[in-house]
C-alpha cells in the first residue's frame, strides 16, 4: 500500500506539472512576476505565496523552509496524510500523523547535503522510483483534479504551520536571550558590498557566534518596501509597486543566500502585520498626546507634478555647505535637515528648481519626550555595546536639542495613516520601517511579543551603517517609549564606518563598486568574499575595498598562513600516521604553545563578545602563525625519519597540530561557515568540539585523541593571479547603471 500511495503522489505531481493540469489553474492576482511561467500550477502557502515545484522554491526563495518542503515530498507522513485527507476523509486528524515524524524531519535536514535535492536531481528521485514501481493512476474529471488540488493544499498548509509553531525560537528562562536585527535594505536594487558588510554580514557573524556561546539567540531581516523610490523604480520598469518589491525582494535574498547570511527569518515591510503593528503604535502614541498637527512648508516640481520625498532632493546643506546633501539628511555632516532648508534645491528627476507648497502633517514630539530619552540612554550605552561613533552620533542629537519630527507624507506606497483627518497620506519610512523588525518577527511567530515586548529577559542587537544611527537611537526608540507599551528597546547599536571602492565611494545611483550580484559572478568563493570584507571592515574608521589588497590577503592570510598550516597538520597524520592521530607526549616547549593558543583563544572571545569582530579575526590568523612557526621549527617531515624518540616528538607536533587546526575551524565558523565546515569534515572533528570550545570564558582542549581517524585531506584555498584579479576588476568593478531613481 505505501509503494502504491507512493506512486499516487509522484504521479499526481507530475501530472499537476502537465499543460494539461495547467487551464485549470488561473491566478488573475497572485503572481510571481519574476518566473518566466508565473502560471505554473503552485500550491498555496499560509502566508500567501506560491510554491510552484521542488526547482522554483530554490531557485525563487533562500528560505531553509524550502528544503523541508521539497523532503516532506518524499517522506511516507505525508503519503499517510494525503490518504487519509483524500481517500479517508479524516483532514481533521492529519496533524496527529505529521506531528511526531517532524522530529525525524528536522534531525535528517541537518545532515543533508542541499544542492543535492535541488535542481533536476530532485526529479530524478521519483522518476527512478517510477520506473521500479509503476502505478497507472487517472482522475477521472476536472473537478476530481481540482479537489485533488484543495486537498493538497491543505495538507502543505498543515505542514508547514507545524513545523512553524514547533520550530520558533522563543525566549528561554534562564539563558541570555538574543534579539537581533540588521538595518533593513532598501527593496529598489541591488545591495553593494558596503551595504553587506555594514549590516546584514557584520550581524551574521556575531549571531553565529552567539549561537556557539550557547545564547538563545533570533536573527530577523527583511527588505524596506515602501516609500517613493520602490514607486519610482516601478514607473520605471513598467510593474506595480508590489511586483517591484517581490522582484528585489527574490534578489536581495538570491544575495545574502550566496553569502551564507544566516537569518532566522528574512520578511519584508509590505504585510499586514506592518500596518497592523505600525497602526497601533500610531494610535498609542496620538492617545498619549506625543502627536502633533502642523502646516508646513514642502518642496514640490512642478514639472513632476509632485511633492518631493526627502531624498528625490538635492543641495547645498545649510550647516557646513556640503553640495551633495540630501533632503532629509546631510552625508558629510550627518545632521538631519528639512528640506525646504537646503540651499539652491534641485529635484533628482528632473533637475529642476521646486517650489514651496503647503501641506497639513503629523509630527512626533520628540521635545515632550526627550527628558524619557536621556533617562534610558544614560542607562542603555552604559550597559551596552554601543559603538563610539553611535554614541556621538547621539549625543549630537541631544546637544543641538530635538525638535518634532514628521512622521507622515503625501505618497501613495506605504502604510496608511489611519487617522481620518490624514487620510490621504502614509506614514514616513523612517517611522514605519524600523517598526519591521516587530512585524517581521510577528511574520515569524504570533509569539512575536515574547521578545519585542520583554525587556526583561531579551537583550536587544542592532546591527548598521552610521548614517543609520539616529533614527534607531532616537527616533526609534521615542516612538516606543511614547507607546508605553513595555517594548524591548535597543540595549547594543553596533554601528559601522562607511567602506569605500577603491578610491573612491560606493554609489547605487553611479554604478560604483562591487554590487552583490557581481561578487556572486566572480568565481571567487564566498567564504573568500567574506573573509576579505570582516578583515577590512569599517569598525573604527573609514575602510575601502580593493581588488589588489583582496587578492595580497587571500594570498598570504588564507592560502600561506591559514590554509597552508591547517592542510600540514592534516596531511602529515595521513603521510606518517596512516591517517590516525598519534600519541602526545608534551613538553614544555608544547605547552607553551597550548597557553599562547589558549591566550589568543580568550582574546578572540572578548572581542567577539564586544563586537569587535575584524580585531577578532586577527587572533584567528596569529594562531595559525603561531602554529606555521611551531611546525617549522620542530620539523616533523625529519624527526619521523628518525628513531624512536624523534618519531615521538613527530607523532606529539602532529597531534598539537591538528588539534590546534580543530580549534581554528570553530572560531572560523562565524566568518567561513563553509571552509569551517570543511576542516571539520576533512578532520572527522566531533560534534563536541563545536558545543564547548566557545562555552563560558573559552577554553582550548585537545578534542582529537590519539587514534582518531581522520578523513581526506585536500588544500582549503586557491592563489589569485594579478591577471586574474585586473581582470576581474575591469570586468566586475562599478560597471551596474542604475538611474537617479535609486539611492
Amino acid at each position: 500500500e505505501a509503494k502504491c500511495l507512493y506512486s499516487v503522489a509522484a504521479q499526481l505531481w507530475f501530472y499537476m506539472m502537465s499543460p494539461a493540469y495547467k487551464k485549470f489553474l488561473v491566478f488573475s492576482e497572485k503572481v510571481v512576476p519574476f518566473l518566466s511561467r508565473p502560471a505554473l500550477p503552485a500550491l498555496l502557502l499560509p502566508n500567501g505565496q506560491h510554491l510552484f515545484s521542488s526547482n522554483a522554491i530554490c531557485r525563487s526563495k533562500s528560505l531553509s523552509l524550502s528544503t523541508l518542503i521539497i523532503h516532506c515530498f518524499c517522506q511516507p507522513a505525508l503519503l499517510q496524510a494525503l490518504h487519509m485527507t483524500v481517500l479517508q476523509g479524516k483532514g481533521s486528524e492529519v496533524s496527529k500523523v505529521i506531528q511526531g515524524p517532524l522530529n525525524y524531519l528536522v534531525q535528517s535536514l541537518s545532515k543533508i547535503n542541499t544542492p543535492y535535492l535541488t535542481g533536476v536531481k530532485s526529479q530524478h528521485l521519483f522518476l527512478c522510483y517510477l520506473s521500479k514501481f509503476p502505478f497507472n493512476f487517472s482522475v477521472k474529471c476536472e473537478l476530481q483534479r481540482l479537489k485533488t488540488y484543495v486537498y493538497l493544499n491543505k495538507v502543505f498548509s498543515v505542514c508547514f504551520l507545524l513545523y512553524q509553531v514547533k520550530n520558533s525560537c522563543l525566549p528561554q528562562e534562564g539563558k541570555r536571550n538574543i534579539l537581533l536585527t540588521s538595518a533593513l535594505p532598501y527593496v529598489n536594487n541591488v545591495p553593494h558590498l558596503g551595504n553587506i558588510i555594514g549590516c546584514v554580514l557584520s550581524a551574521d557573524v556575531f549571531s553565529r557566534y552567539g549561537r556557539l556561546r550557547g545564547w538563545n539567540l533570533l536573527f530577523v531581516c527583511g527588505t524596506d518596501e515602501y516609500g517613493t523610490a520602490t514607486e519610482n523604480k516601478a514607473r520605471e520598469e513598467g510593474l506595480t509597486p508590489q511586483q517591484i518589491c517581490d522582484k528585489y525582494h527574490a534578489v536581495h535574498s538570491s544575495i545574502y543566500k550566496w553569502f551564507q547570511i544566516d537569518f532566522d527569518f528574512f520578511g519584508r515591510t509590505t504585510t499586514e502585520k506592518q500596518t497592523e503593528i505600525a497602526q497601533d503604535i500610531f494610535w498609542r502614541l496620538h492617545k498619549n498626546d506625543f502627536l502633533v498637527e502642523d502646516t508646513v512648508e514642502q518642496l514640490c516640481c512642478e514639472n513632476c507634478k509632485r511633492f518631493l520625498a526627502d531624498r528625490f532632493v538635492e543641495g547645498i546643506c545649510p550647516h557646513c555647505s556640503y553640495p551633495e546633501a540630501r533632503g532629509d539628511q546631510c552625508d558629510k555632516c550627518g545632521r538631519l535637515i528639512n528640506a525646504v532648508e537646503l540651499k539652491e534645491p534641485q529635484c533628482k528627476v528632473c533637475r529642476q528648481t521646486p517650489v514651496i507648497r503647503t501641506s497639513k502633517h503629523l509630527f512626533l514630539d520628540l521635545p515632550k519626550l526627550e527628558s524619557q530619552l536621556e533617562q534610558w540612554l544614560d542607562k542603555s550605552t552604559s550597559g551596552g555595546d554601543w559603538t563610539p561613533n553611535a554614541k556621538q552620533i547621539t549625543r549630537s542629537w541631544l546637544r543641538d536639542g530635538l525638535k518634532p519630527r514628521c512622521i507622515t507624507r503625501d505618497l501613495h506606497w506605504g502604510t496608511p495613516v489611519p487617522h481620518p483627518d490624514f487620510k490621504e497620506k502614509v506614514f514616513y519610512v523612517w517611522f514605519d520601517a524600523p517598526i519591521g523588525y516587530l512585524s517581521i518577527t510577528a511574520n515569524y511567530t504570533d509569539k512575536w511579543e515574547k521578545w519585542w515586548k520583554n525587556p526583561q529577559q531579551v537583550e536587544l542587537y542592532n546591527f548598521m551603517a552610521k548614517d543609520n544611527v539616529p533614527f534607531h537611537s532616537v527616533v526609534f526608540p521615542c516612538s516606543l517609549l511614547g507607546a508605553q507599551d513595555n517594548y524591548t528597546l535597543v540595549n547594543h547599536l553596533v554601528a559601522t564606518e562607511y567602506l569605500n571602492y577603491e578610491d573612491t565611494k560606493f554609489s547605487k545611483s553611479r554604478g560604483v563598486g562591487v554590487f552583490g550580484d557581481m561578487a556572486k559572478d566572480t568565481g571567487i568563493p564566498s567564504d573568500v568574499w567574506r573573509f576579505y570584507l570582516l578583515y577590512v571592515r569599517p569598525e573604527g574608521q573609514d575602510s575601502a575595498f580593493s581588488w589588489a589588497d583582496m587578492a595580497m590577503k587571500n594570498n598570504s592570510e588564507l592560502l600561506n598562513n591559514l590554509g597552508n598550516f591547517i592542510n600540514r597538520a592534516g596531511m602529515f597524520v595521513m603521510k606518517f600516521f596512516e591517517g590516525c592521530v598519534p600519541v602526545m607526549d608534551l613538553q614544555h616547549e608544547d605547552k607553551r604553545l597550548l597557553a599562547l593558543v589558549g591566550w589568543e583563544l580568550q582574546q578572540y572571545i572578548q572581542l567577539m563578545d564586544k563586537v569587535k569582530i575584524r580585531d577578532a579575526l586577527k587572533h584567528i590568523l596569529n594562531i595559525s602563525r603561531h602554529g606555521n612557526q611551531y611546525i617549522q621549527v620542530n620539523e616533523p617531515w625529519k624527526k619521523i625519519k628518525g628513531g624512536d624518540t624523534e618519531r615521538q616528538r613527530a607523532g606529539t607536533v602532529t597531534g598539537v597540530s591538528v588539534n590546534i587546526a580543530c580549534l581554528l575551524s570553530v572560531m572560523l565558523l562565524p566568518y567561513m561557515p563553509t571552509v569551517s565546515q570543511t576542516i571539520r569534515d576533512q578532520l572527522n572533528a566531533p560534534q563536541s568540539c563545536i558545543n564547548t570550545m566557545l562555552q563560558g570564558t573559552g577554553t582550548f582542549v585537545c578534542a582529537l585523541s590519539a587514534g582518531h581517524r581522520v578523513g581526506t585531506v585536500s588544500p582549503l584555498f586557491q592563489k589569485l593571479e594579478a591577471d586574474q584579479i585586473e581582470a576581474l576588476k575591469k570586468k566586475f568593478g562599478g560597471q551596474q547603471v542604475f538611474d537617479v531613481y535609486d539611492t
